[in-house]
């Protein structure tokens, strides 16, 4: 249990220094943002409370805004996210149900299932986070268009992380 610990707060660390001192000077033609800071809350185990995991992603969504100056719209972004995790991970389920104390990832769901869920998520993600930054109609399919592109290109990234720190399944 501690070794989980250790490892998701030096995981929550990494990841969030990694987005605000890289990925958040990145910007190919102001449409794609790589935001890979939540595969934090992609990786939590399927155990987690919804209680705790609303926290999470408060708690990784507000540093993220605290260092970009952003006002809370990444803890919003994120805070939905965990919102809606537990229903995606029902609606996706598999037959025979998920393993104790496992957690989404490729090594241990496999790839067409880990891309539809960490799709889905980080589409959700983006579409909240993109729509809060804009808060108008005006510019309603220009907004859609980044959502699109910045979502594939962190879908991209996520996917590319899996398989960096887990390796290829067994």
């Amino acid at each position: 249990m501690l070794g989980i610990i250790i490892k998701n707060t030096i995981s929550f660390i990494a990841l969030v220094l990694l987005q605000v001192l890289v990925l958040n000077n990145v910007q190919f033609s102001g449409y794609i943002n790589p935001m890979l800071y939540v595969l934090f809350l992609l990786l939590l185990p399927f155990e987690t409370s919804k209680s705790f995991l609303l926290i999470l992603g408060f708690i990784v969504g507000l540093s993220i805004d605290m260092f970009t100056n952003t006002m809370g719209m990444h803890a919003s972004a994120c805070v939905f996210l965990c919102l809606v995790r537990p229903f995606i991970l029902k609606y996706i389920e598999p037959r025979g149900g998920y393993e104790h104390e496992a957690f989404p990832s490729i090594r241990e769901m496999g790839l067409a299932w880990y891309l539809s869920y960490a799709g889905i998520l980080v589409l959700m993600h983006h579409l909240v986070l993109f729509y809060v930054e804009v808060f108008r109609f005006s510019e309603l399919l220009t907004t859609f268009y980044r959502v699109i592109l910045s979502a594939c290109f962190s879908l991209m990234l996520i996917i590319i992380c899996q398989y960096l720190i887990f390796g290829n399944r067994k």
